[in-house]
């Protein structure tokens, strides 16, 4: 798992997605959008750690980021998912679901493992 940056954020905010290089940066690829406090997404980082599938996962806990406000804004209405943990799927690039809090198995099958 990578942690996404502030400058990853604010890309996704300018931009309306995240950058090509996030993306495309496998063929598959998850993106956790999630806070801190947040008990499910302590369950999901437990056994996202521990994931040895062929995919990429980027993951941020946005109330820690300096674009805290702005990007929850983003999220809350351009991606319009107010809940926490939030995951974008991609595969080839291109968006392929979306979910909120989810055990590994629908993880899995939404990224198309």
């Amino acid at each position: 798992m990578k942690a996404l940056s502030d400058e990853d954020l604010q890309t996704a905010v300018r931009e309306g997605d995240f950058s090509p290089e996030i993306r495309n940066s496998h063929d598959r690829v998850a993106v956790v959008l999630t806070q801190s406090w947040c008990p499910q997404w302590l369950m999901m980082r437990h056994w996202l750690n521990r994931m040895d599938e062929d995919l990429h996962i980027y993951w941020a806990e946005y109330e820690k980021m300096e674009s805290y406000h702005s990007f929850m804004h983003f999220k809350e209405t351009v991606f319009a998912n107010p809940l926490v943990p939030y995951i974008r799927f991609y595969n080839g690039g291109e968006l392929a679901g979306e979910s909120n809090y989810c055990n590994r198995e629908r993880f899995l099958d939404l990224i198309g493992l």
